[in-house]
């Protein structure tokens, strides 16, 4: 793991980075470092935390994004 030829940005700014590499059983691995603290995610529950973060950022009325019709 961490072979740098495997590494991959995905996103960063000035205090977060996102980045991907891959396991010794090939399978890829995203790294979401926020300060000092990285959380390590295999696929299936990075789709499940972007999908998370999809419905927070549509529920938080960030300007440029349309809120969702309420549930009734």
């Amino acid at each position: 793991m961490n072979d740098p030829k495997n590494i991959q940005n995905i996103a960063e700014t000035e205090n977060y980075v996102v980045w991907t590499d891959t396991d010794d059983d090939g399978e890829t691995v995203y790294h979401l470092e926020l300060n000092s603290v990285t959380l390590h995610f295999f696929r299936e529950d990075w789709d499940e935390l972007l999908g998370l973060m999809d419905e927070v950022i549509a529920k938080s009325g960030k300007p440029g994004k349309p809120k969702p019709p309420k549930n009734r």
